[in-house]
């Protein structure tokens, strides 16, 4: 597109105007410009922290609880992350909106593709009601094609980051995975489905087939369910037969093999996996003798050379006399209930 202002810097984007990008594609950030908007729970900050550096692969602080945004050179899919409101690709910016009306001139949509104009609701400044439709209007008279506002093929977003009003394409977030929430076979003690998605984003970050992810100890096999859901290798693996019980009905009520689940010790796995997300067992580490901890850490440092690990104790001596290298450290937590999670390598 070409650069026809003055005041307003126009970016080239992933537009109907332009090209598709593929997810995971890294492009050069003078050319390509991603806005994700988010929101997570105080409870959660640390673990969205985690997961959107990770996932976006950008350095990110939040400072408060509540909705914000991050920019990345990254184009993933906004679903990817139970954090993530939606994707923004940028087509240009300015000082005021008015300087956005030659971008959105030079629009260029296909013959089958209607269209509408959303002021976002996230931003350093949200417009009021009235305000906001005004704005959806100016832009949207500029686009040539047929607006349609219930079922657009394409939405472009507004929003005021700083002092810049951002015009781009705008990608909602897929919560179909949510669904998973609604498993034939449960226990209350167990990862949630948002916590085990956002687990998976951290251990593997650029989704892919050949990438081989273990759960050691599955229990009722969530994070397979969301790994295999990113199209990820994902197999698990239990020591109580009951939950292999209940994993081995949960994957084909999603459509999965429910032979990607196997019932053992751990420590007799056998293999090698790109990376691993290991729930230290809460009734058992108590107990255990300390060399028996290690013993599971040791052992999960030869099926894999990438880890996530999560405990409600505090095992970083462990993972450290493991052998294990401690890239990161934060907690999530569900009322009094801490949950500790390492990530290693």
């Amino acid at each position: 597109m070409e650069n026809i202002l003055n005041k307003a810097e126009v970016y080239p984007a992933s537009s109907a105007a332009i090209e598709r990008i593929d997810e995971g594609e890294t492009i050069e950030p003078q050319h390509f410009h991603y806005l994700y908007t988010f929101a997570c729970h105080e409870n959660e900050l640390q673990l969205c922290e985690m997961e959107l550096s990770t996932l976006l692969q950008t350095d990110l602080t939040i400072n408060n609880a509540g909705s914000s945004y991050v920019w990345s050179e990254r184009c993933i899919l906004p679903g990817r992350s139970p954090f993530i409101h939606g994707r923004l690709d940028v087509l240009g910016q300015g000082d005021a909106v008015a300087e956005l009306l030659p971008v959105a001139r030079e629009i260029r949509l296909n013959p089958d593709e209607t269209f509408k104009v959303a002021c976002l609701k996230a931003g350093d400044a949200v417009p009021d009601y009235d305000q906001a439709r005004k704005l959806e209007r100016d832009i949207g008279m500029c686009i040539r094609g047929t607006a349609q506002m219930k079922k657009p093929k394409v939405t472009f977003g507004l929003i005021k980051t700083h002092q810049k009003w951002l015009l781009g394409q705008w990608t909602e977030s897929d919560k179909s995975w949510q669904v998973h929430q609604q498993k034939p076979q449960n226990y209350s003690t167990g990862f949630g489905v948002a916590l085990a998605r956002a687990l998976v984003n951290i251990a593997v970050p650029e989704a892919e087939a050949q990438h081989r992810l273990l759960d050691p100890c599955c229990g009722m096999g969530t994070v397979v369910i969301e790994a295999l859901s990113m199209g990820i290798d994902a197999r698990g693996n239990d020591l109580n037969a009951l939950a292999v019980r209940g994993a081995r009905v949960n994957l084909p009520h999603f459509g999965y093999d429910a032979q990607r689940i196997t019932l053992g010790d751990m420590k007799e796995l056998e293999g090698s996996y790109d990376s691993a997300i290991f729930d230290m067992p809460y009734n058992l580490c108590s107990v255990l003798p300390d060399h028996e901890q290690r013993a599971m850490l040791m052992k999960l440092r030869e099926l894999c050379g990438r880890a996530v690990i999560v405990s409600t104790e505090r095992v970083q001596e462990h993972l450290l006399e493991a052998g294990w290298t401690i890239e990161r450290y934060g907690t999530v937590r569900k009322s009094a209930f801490v949950r500790h999670i390492w990530v290693c390598s």
